[in-house]
This record gives structure tokens, sequence and C-alpha cells, in this order.
């Protein structure tokens, strides 16, 4: 029979539960070569109340969702 103090079991198995959790998460990392660029086409701007929004409906026309101004590209 193997002989350990209760101090070092306890480090032992933290040390295991933190590693596999460190493992898990570095394999479904999945946003590693995502671009967060946006696209300008999608960023208007409100020609009343000068607010600056996102719509990413490919729309010729946009409600302001501050003033509620209808706005043309």
């Amino acid at each position: 029979m193997i002989v350990i103090d209760f101090s070092f079991a306890i480090a032992l198995f933290s040390l295991s539960v933190i590693g596999l959790i460190m493992a898990i998460w570095l394999l479904t990392k999945k946003d590693k070569g995502k671009d967060l660029g946006l696209d300008p086409k999608f960023i208007w701007y409100c020609s009343i109340c000068t607010y600056t929004y996102i719509n990413t409906k490919e729309e010729v026309i946009s409600i302001c969702p501050r003033c509620g101004n209808y706005n043309k590209k």
C-alpha cells in the first residue's frame, strides 16, 4: 500500500483538476483566428441627431434608434 500525506493528496488532486480545466479550455477555444472587423456598409450616421449606429440588415433606408429619423445611404 502506498502511504501519502493528506495535504499532498489534496494538492495533487487540486492540481490535476486545474490542469483538466485548463486543457478543456484550450481545446474548446474557437475564436483563435476570428476577425472582429466591421464592414463599413453596416455603419449608419443619422443626419438629424448625428448618432452613429450599426444596422446589419442590407437595406437602403434605415431608422435611427435614437430619434426615429429615416436615413438613406
